[in-house]
This record gives structure tokens, sequence and C-alpha cells, in this order.
């Protein structure tokens, strides 16, 4: 047997250093060639790292949360023959400390402090080098995370309570919709031992640990926990973002009401005609076409400001970025060219970037390069709303709620569909009359949504 040390791969161009977000195998775990090892967050996008051969998991570089720098050792198997032990001119277990920025016995330079930072001492990371004084007395290999205890199949039924298999203050695998299952049922999560891959809950182990087989409702308790949860991966990625928009951009938001009820009759036209074959058009289409129309008078909007240069790039194409809500958090897909797709092709490329992004599949170069964002809440979108900045662009489009209101005509009230924008500008470019004669652009358009199809 020997020792197969798999490094973490260059996971984008440009890119020195990556987030660890996910461990998809524990020390001890058999895997195969081309099974998922873990995840790693970049600036762009998620990644998974597949490992290079089959082997048993021996050794595992961090936690989540920690910054691996890539080559760095990623992962380490017990596989046949003799591994690549010596792969690079030394042995995997004496690798110069410096090829990783985020030694396992170390906190990552850059990681975010835990609850521990507020007294009481950090606790070091289960996943470490070997000490100086355990190589000194015997072959030296990397300390293994311990495995978590799978739980018997005996304290699967009656209900029976079952002791966590979890480390203290370790938050438990599972999808969202099973937590909420879990608090509809008034249950700790961390007690419920998971069937699924990794230790993961499901909504079967849910059912068998509060079923005791009476078919009596569960009392109610109070609810005196707390949990500290790391902020890290896509949700730190969000932080980050939000934060420069929010502390570097002066904004100014104009919001303006718009009668919509021309074109929600023209878009109901459309589709009885032509969904069945080109797809069903949402609001969002035209407010693009509107946004393409709008910058071509105003380029300076269609723009990208950089602060530290004293720089503004205008562009002549209009790349939109489309804020997305997806399991991970928000994300920014980006329809490149809008200014040359017709209605369906953009609702066809914002359904598939959507997509894409909800099943974590959407690429680093989609998610980059946007000119101007727009940005909706859908149905359950507000009165009004204040949109941040996607930095560096110096404008975004907000999308709100539409709804039936009584307008008056100038003889009587009539009820109209009506439905607000918001859009937010940075101020150190945008003056507030520029943008207030872009945002009355975006309300002639689409209150004469006919004008969308005259080409200049």
């Amino acid at each position: 047997m020997g020792t197969h040390t798999i490094h973490l791969p260059d996971v984008g161009e440009g890119i020195a250093e990556a987030e660890l977000t996910e461990w998809n195998v524990k020390v001890g775990d058999e895997v195969n060639e081309d099974d998922v090892l873990g995840t790693v967050m970049t600036d762009k996008a998620a990644v998974e790292v597949p490992s290079s051969v089959s082997g048993k998991v021996t050794w595992l570089c961090g936690e989540p949360g920690d910054t691996i720098a890539i080559g760095a050792r990623f992962v380490e198997l017990e596989v046949e023959g003799a591994g690549n032990a010596r792969a690079g001119g030394k042995p995997a277990e004496t690798e110069d400390a410096a090829e990783s920025s985020t030694p396992a016995s170390e906190p990552a330079a850059n990681a975010e402090p835990g609850p521990s930072a507020t007294g009481a001492a950090a606790k070091p990371k289960t996943a470490s080098a070997p000490s100086e004084t355990s190589t000194k007395s015997e072959t030296a290999k990397p300390a293994p995370t311990p495995a978590k205890p799978a739980s018997p199949p005996a304290a699967r039924s009656g209900g029976a309570e079952r002791s966590s298999p979890l480390a203290p203050g370790a938050r438990p695998l599972a999808a969202p919709s099973v937590r909420q299952h879990a608090r509809d049922a008034g249950i700790d999560l961390r007690r419920v031992a998971g069937s699924g891959p990794g230790g993961r809950v499901l909504h079967e182990d849910i059912e068998a640990f509060a079923d005791d087989g009476t078919g009596a409702a569960r009392p109610k308790t109070p609810r005196t926990g707390s949990r500290d949860i790391k902020v890290i991966g896509m949700r730190r990625r969000i932080a980050e973002k939000m934060t420069q928009s929010w502390s570097r951009i002066p904004h100014i938001t104009i919001v303006e009401e718009i009668d919509v009820t021309a074109l929600e009759e023209l878009r109901a036209a459309l589709n009885a005609q032509h969904a069945s074959r080109r797809g069903k058009l949402t609001v969002l289409p035209f407010v693009m076409r509107a946004i393409v129309a709008a910058v071509s008078q105003q380029p300076a909007l269609n723009a990208r400001y950089d602060d530290e240069a004293g720089m503004v790039e205008e562009f002549d194409g209009v790349h939109i970025g489309i804020a997305t809500q997806t399991p991970a958090g928000l994300t920014v897909p980006v329809v490149r060219h809008a200014e040359i797709r017709s209605l369906w092709d953009c609702a066809a490329e914002v359904a598939r970037l959507a997509e894409a992004a909800r099943d974590g599949k959407v690429g680093r170069d989609e998610l980059s390069g946007s000119t101007i964002s727009i940005t909706s809440l859908g149905p359950l979108g507000a009165i009004a709303t204040t949109p941040i900045i996607n930095h560096p662009e110096v404008a975004i489009v907000g999308i709100n709620r539409m709804a039936v209101r009584p307008m008056w005509d100038g003889q009587q009230f009539q009820p109209r569909k009506m439905m607000n924008i918001s859009s937010s500008f940075d101020h150190r470019v945008i003056d507030g009359w520029d943008a207030a004669v872009f945002v009355q652009k975006l309300k002639h358009l689409i209150e004469t949504p006919a004008l969308l199809f005259i080409e200049d």
C-alpha cells in the first residue's frame, strides 16, 4: 500500500487560492476515481474537486472556511501500489508548510473569527499535520480526522432518543427543506443521526426520530437553543460584495410608477400566439429591451467605474446582470449582448442562466462582465425597494410588484395595472438629472411597448 497526495488543482485563471466550503468525504471513506472529494469557492463560482485515483481517505487538509493555496495538499489517500508519496521530489508527509496557505494545524490567515474570538481559546483543528515529537518516534503521517460514528440500525426505530453523531458545535448536514421539517416537528437536528451520504440528515430520519410508536402528538417544548453559524462560501462572498458596493458607492435611488396595462395586454397576446413554440414571456425581457434602448442614448449608464484608477469605461455592448436567488445565495449571471437579442432570445437565456445558477452549474465566465443589472423579487416584491449597485457598475434597475390601482385619467378613475421601478445610480459619476432622464426614458418605453420593436 502507498500514499497518494491530491493537490488543489488550478480552479481558474489568475486564482491563487480558494476557500474550502464543503467536504464530500471523511477520513476512512473509500472513494473511486472521479468521486467528488470536496468543494471550494473562488471569487467567481463554486468548484468541485474530484479524486484522480481510487483509495481510502487518510487525511484532509482543513475545515470549511479555510483558505487553501492552489497546488497545496488537499487530500491524501491510501492506495494500492507505491502511490505518489515522493511526487515533486519530497514525501507528501514532509512537504514544506509554505505550500499551503492554511496548514491544518493553524487558522486561515483571513478566516473570520468564530465564537471563541470573544475570549475563549480557539479549538485546534482535528485534521492536523503530525507534531515534531511524533515524527521522531514513528513514521511521519498526517493525523487522520476522526470519522463520524455511524448510527446503529437499532437507533432508527421506535423514536428512541439517539445521541448526536456530531462534534459539539458542529452544524448538521441537511437540505433546507429537511431543516424546516425538523423545526416544524420541534426537533433539534443535531440529535438526529443522518443516513444520507456523508451523514446527511434526510426526511425519513426526521420521521423515524419523531415516531414514538403511539401515534400521539408530540408535546411542544420551548425552544431555548441557539447556533453560531460560520459565514463561509457563497454567503461570505455575498457579504463581501455587498459591503464593497455599499461602503464605496454613494447611491441615489429614484422610484417611479409605471402603467404596464398596455404591456401586459401585449404580453398576453404574444404568449397566447407563440408560447407553445417559442416559450412564455415574462415582464423581464421587455424591461431588458427598454434598458438597451435607454442606454443607447445615455452610454454613461452602461458603464463600469474603476474608482482606484479614476476611470469610467463605457461599453457599446449591453451585458445585463440578472440577480438570481439560488439555494446557496444571490448570484448575478450575465446575459451578454442583450442589444442583439429578441424578446424570446432574452427570455430563453435568462431561463437557462437561472436554472444553471440554481443547480450550481453556472460557469465562472457567465458570472462576470456585466455592465448594468436588473433585480426583481417577483410576486414577493414590495411597493418600492432600494437596490444596491453591483460594483463596479454604475446603475441597477429594480422591478417591484405589479398591482391594479385606480388611476385618474382626467375625467374619472380607471383600474390600471401599475408597477413601480426602483433604480439606483452611482452618484459619483451619474448626476441626479441624468438618472431622472434615464428613468423617464424607461417609463416611456415600457408604457408604450410598441416602441420596443422599432429599430434605430
